[in-house]
C-alpha cells in the first residue's frame, strides 16, 4: 500500500461525500476507472441493504450508475437462476479488475450448506465457496457490515450455523466497514476511495482510519457532560449516558456525523445509548446493552 497517496489521518477524518463526489467527477472526466463490483449477501438480516436503499445522499442509483459497474448483486437485481450465477462467472474470467464486496457472515456447519447463494448445473454453490472462489482474483475485498467484518449476530451465540467473519475463511487483506447496519455512506465512501487512490489506511482491525479513526465518545454532543461529570440516571435525561451502559467510549465510527436517512436518526440522538454494533465482539461482548 503506498500510503502517500492515501489522506493523512487526523483528529477530524474526512467527510465520505467528498470522496464520492471526487470519484464520480474522476470517472466522468475519464481520469479514473469505472470499476466492475461483484455484492454478495450471503448470511444476514438484509440490513447493510435496506440502509444501502433509504440512503438518499447519494443513494443507491449512484451506486449503480455513476460509481461502480456492478454486475452482480443478489439482493436487487433481476436476474436469477443460473443466469445470476454465470454474472459472477463472467465477472471473475473476464481478466478486468473487481471489487468483491461481502455482507452477511459465513457459515461452516455441514460444509457451509447452511447458505445456499445457487443452484448451478445441478450443484448447490455455498456462500462459502462463492466467496472463496470470488476473492481470489479480485483486486479489493471489502466486508460491509459488522458480520462480514466481525462475525456479528449472525454468528452471535449459540451459533447454530458455525457462522464466522470473512477474514476466517479468506487468507488475504479485507478492508473491514462494520456497522449493523452500516451507514450507506461508509461503504460508498470507501469505495470511492479505492476508485481516488486504491487502498485505504486501514487501522490495527484493518478498517478505513478515515471512518473509524475516532470513537462516538469523541465525538459526542453530550460529550461536555461526561467531562464535568454529569450523568443520566434515566433514559430521556439529556445528559451523559455513560453510566446507562453506553459503548460510545469504545465504538469507533462516525455515527455523530452521519445520520440514517438524512435525519436524526441515530440512538444517542434519540436518547438511547450506543450498544456498539459496529465493535468488535458485538452482541456478545457488549452485553448487557443497558447497565444502572
Amino acid at each position: 500500500m503506498d500510503k502517500t497517496k492515501c489522506p493523512l489521518p487526523n483528529s477530524k477524518p474526512y467527510m465520505p461525500l467528498n470522496y464520492i463526489n471526487r470519484a464520480i467527477e474522476s470517472i466522468r472526466q475519464g481520469t479514473a476507472q469505472k470499476p466492475n463490483c461483484i455484492w454478495l449477501e450471503t448470511s444476514t438480516c438484509f440490513g447493510e441493504i435496506i440502509a444501502l436503499l433509504d440512503g438518499e445522499n447519494p443513494g443507491v442509483p449512484f451506486l449503480l450508475t455513476d460509481l461502480v459497474n456492478m454486475t452482480f448483486f443478489n439482493s436487487i437485481m433481476t436476474d436469477s437462476g443460473e443466469a445470476a450465477y454465470e454474472r459472477i462467472l463472467n465477472t471473475i474470467n473476464s481478466g478486468e479488475p473487481y471489487i468483491f464486496i461481502v455482507s452477511g457472515a459465513i457459515p461452516l456447519r455441514s460444509e457451509g450448506r447452511y447458505t445456499i447463494i445457487a443452484n448451478y448445473e445441478g450443484r448447490y454453490i455455498t456462500a462459502l465457496e462463492a466467496v472463496q472462489t470470488i476473492a481470489q482474483n479480485a483486486s479489493y475485498v471489502v466486508a460491509a457490515g459488522t458480520c462480514a467484518s466481525f462475525g456479528g449476530p449472525t454468528a452471535a451465540r449459540p451459533n447454530v450455523s458455525q457462522a464466522v467473519p470473512l477474514n476466517q475463511v479468506l487468507d488475504r487483506l479485507i478492508i473491514n466497514v462494520p456497522g449493523c447496519p452500516v451507514h450507506p455512506l461508509w461503504i460508498l465512501g470507501t469505495l470511492a476511495h479505492i476508485v481516488n487512490f486504491g487502498m485505504p489506511a486501514l487501522d490495527e482491525q484493518n478498517r478505513p482510519i478515515t471512518f473509524f479513526g475516532l470513537t462516538i465518545h469523541e465525538q459526542c454532543p453530550r460529550r461536555s457532560f461526561f467531562d464535568y461529570g454529569i450523568f443520566a440516571s434515566t433514559y430521556g435525561s439529556p445528559e451523559c449516558m455513560f453510566k446507562l451502559g453506553c459503548r460510545g467510549p469504545v465504538t469507533r465510527t462516525q455515527c455523530p456525523i452521519n445520520r440514517w436517512n438524512e435525519s436524526d436518526n441515530w440512538p444517542i440522538g434519540n436518547n438511547t445509548n450506543c450498544i456498539g454494533c459496529a465493535s468488535f465482539g458485538f452482541p456478545d461482548l457488549m452485553q448487557p446493552f443497558i447497565r444502572y
